[in-house]
């Protein structure tokens, strides 16, 4: 909470004054981030004909979001189970969405990929890039971006 309360620029506590509980805080947190990584991701696919490019600027578009927001990825995935069935499915819901803009990118690109296919590397993909709440800081930002990308695209175009 007090994380939270300090990207706000509050107390942790003072965030209990904004909300109904933590619950409410909480789908306040999440349910904009995975409409925006929806949206985002919509537009990174709709701006490129090329499929190549389109997967590129999806992975450059998500590295930049899971580098800019750890403690957002780092909350969902130690709490959105938590939440109420509606909002969990909402936010559910939405990242399904998201995962099948991945899914058609990668379809569009790798025509021996079925969806099932491309829906399992899209998850490893989700693995890589998010695993930014676990690396320390002893590669500077624009170098992790860099190996992030590299990395992703790797798992993502390799045809074995």
């Amino acid at each position: 909470m007090d994380d939270i309360g300090a990207a706000a620029g509050v107390t942790g506590p003072a965030l209990y004054h904004h909300f109904a509980g933590k619950e409410a805080m909480l789908i306040a947190a999440l349910a904009p981030v995975s409409e925006g990584l929806l949206e985002g991701g919509k537009a990174r696919v709709a701006q490129q004909a090329d499929p190549k490019l389109a997967l590129e600027s999806l992975v450059e578009f998500h590295v930049a979001f899971a580098l800019a927001n750890p403690a957002v990825i780092a909350l969902h995935l130690h709490e959105l189970d938590r939440l109420p069935e509606e909002p969990r499915r909402q936010i559910r819901r939405l990242q399904r969405l998201y995962v099948e803009v991945w899914v058609e990118a990668l379809t569009a690109l790798r025509d021996e990929l079925d969806a099932p296919e491309a829906r399992v590397l899209a998850h490893a993909a989700f693995g890589l890039m998010n695993s930014t709440p676990f690396l320390g800081g002893e590669v500077d930002r624009v170098r992790r971006a860099e190996l992030l990308r590299a990395a992703t695209l790797a798992a993502l175009l390799n045809h074995h």
